[in-house]
């Protein structure tokens, strides 16, 4: 144990590698252990929330301008480390350089959102709304929060929490995924470096026993989560159930409808980057394409050559465009799913089982498979495969196509490729998905948008970062005021109104 690197935990502003129990954290490409992430145990997780705890009195009493600041610093830090950052995802998630580039740029721009905070947490004053009283309200923060966050974002999904979390005045625990987990502690380091006060921010690594820890710790106010929708809603209930806030999302099956009238070289270059795009690991990843119409053999015929040019290999060599999936047994996963279309009926236009890299032959990799004639009622439509594998369902019509999209128990992402501006409008208000594309694969929105799905997709009132990322970090309170020479003598005993 020695000999191999410890990836441990960052309590109080300073790294800790205590832990009872570890497991290995893998380079995808290589297949090779290349380091050991220390695993929290409850104690751990508890000395995490009393250091945010005993930082959050001080570190709420802050003005939001001082907040903004901090994270002005650690914006600047992000920055000067992307590339940094960029490598360490590379290493342990397996994708490819270009594209961890652009996921820590993505969080970045959640933190540049947030440092706008003193406008955005402006409030409303209401001067004298009669007999001498004046009303307006806050915004103040929760006290403790924490986030649970997932391998295929390890970067740009904590930073969805963390910004917004802590220019409101809270105080963040931040449990990574344990397969992945570096990227969290170098963050960490830049958030002190920036100026941040000890213990307001604290990571622990660690698998469901410190989840369940941070889920029935009492002193935790309120759990952010993103991952797979059967953690989602155990997250949900567990933390409803003893009262705190949740924001929980969860899986996706997302469709691209493409039309007879659609660009059909754009819409396949758009699939092969939204399918196999970070080896499909992506919760906005597209894992069904529905041609409507007659446009089904047109599309296969645009996507066959461009799945054959596709080159996979180590994310951190410059001619990548796929990297391997994480893990060895999420690539065992993903095969089976692969087995279960062909067993089921699909027609497996591309097979990428088996798929061997030069150079890295114990690597995680699966290659771009396409399976065409899939049915609603086949495993590979129904679930969440999270790898590079997309499926083409035809239908006879757009309202066919959107009748089989709402059916759909997730609705978490969606495109459609259309020329046509009636379609595209009756898409965007009638589907019944919370993330819309119209000529747009990944419609993932911006910083000042807000992130969330619909239906099995989200358990919670508020979607992720932005306007309701805000509002998920802070409570709502209305101030009354009078003063003592407005104030009429004698008791009243009717409802109090304006005048």
């Amino acid at each position: 144990m020695s000999e191999v690197p410890v990836i441990g935990h960052y309590l109080h502003g300073r790294l800790n590698t205590e832990a009872e129990r570890h497991v290995p954290v893998f380079n995808p490409a290589t297949g090779q252990p290349q380091a050991q992430v220390a695993l929290a145990s409850v104690q751990t997780v508890e000395a995490a929330i009393a250091s945010a705890k005993k930082a959050f009195p001080a570190w709420s009493e802050q003005s939001a301008l001082r907040r903004a600041r901090i994270l002005f610093k650690f914006k600047e830090l992000l920055d000067q480390h992307q590339d940094e950052l960029a490598t360490l995802i590379c290493r342990e998630h397996g994708k490819v350089f270009s594209d961890a580039r652009g996921e820590v740029t993505r969080g970045i721009e959640i933190v540049e959102f947030a440092c706008g905070a003193p406008s955005l947490l402006q409030t409303s004053f209401s001067d004298n709304i009669g007999g001498g009283i004046d009303n307006w309200n806050l915004r103040q923060p929760l006290g403790v929060c924490a986030g649970v966050t997932p391998f295929n974002f390890p970067v740009m999904v904590p930073l969805w929490m963390i910004p917004m979390a802590l220019v409101t005045g809270n105080c963040f625990v931040l449990k990574p995924s344990e397969r992945d987990p570096s990227a969290s502690l170098l963050m960490a380091r830049l958030l002190t470096e920036a100026g941040l006060p000890d213990g307001v921010f604290n990571v622990v690594q660690g698998d469901k026993t410190a989840v369940d820890a941070l889920l029935q710790h009492p002193d935790v106010e309120a759990i952010s989560f993103v991952g797979s929708t059967p953690i989602a809603e155990y997250i949900h209930q567990q933390a409803s159930a003893r009262g705190k806030r949740v924001q929980a999302l969860g899986g996706a099956k997302n469709h691209m409808i493409v039309m007879p009238d659609a660009d059909l070289d754009q819409a396949a270059d758009a699939l092969m980057g939204a399918a196999f795009g970070s080896a499909g690991e992506r919760c906005m990843a597209i894992s069904i394409a529905v041609a409507v119409g007659e446009v089904g053999d047109r599309l296969i015929e645009k996507l066959l050559p461009r799945i054959d040019r596709l080159k996979v290999g180590n994310g951190l060599e410059a001619a990548s465009e796929m990297g391997p999936l994480v893990t060895a047994e999420h690539k065992a996963k993903v095969e089976g799913f692969i087995a279960e279309g062909v067993a089921q009926g699909a027609q497996l236009l591309v097979d990428g089982r088996g798929l061997k890299v030069p150079g890295h032959e114990q690597g995680f990799f699966v290659g771009a498979t396409l399976f065409d004639g899939v049915s609603t009622e086949m495993s590979i439509y129904r679930q969440e495969i999270f790898g590079p594998v997309l499926g083409i369902i035809r239908v006879p019509d757009f309202a066919t196509a959107v009748e089989l999209i709402n059916a759909h128990e997730f609705g978490n992402g969606v495109s459609c490729f259309t020329s046509d501006g009636g379609i595209a409008r009756a898409f965007a208000r009638t589907i019944k998905v919370g993330m819309v594309g119209i000529n747009v694969p990944i419609p993932v929105p911006m910083a000042w948008h807000s992130f969330g799905g619909w239906k099995r997709s989200l358990f919670g009132d508020h979607h992720a970062y932005g306007e309701e990322g805000l509002r998920f970090y802070s409570r709502y309170k209305s101030v009354m005021q009078r003063w003592p020479d407005s104030i009429a003598k004698g008791a009243e005993f009717s409802m109090p109104t304006a005048k």
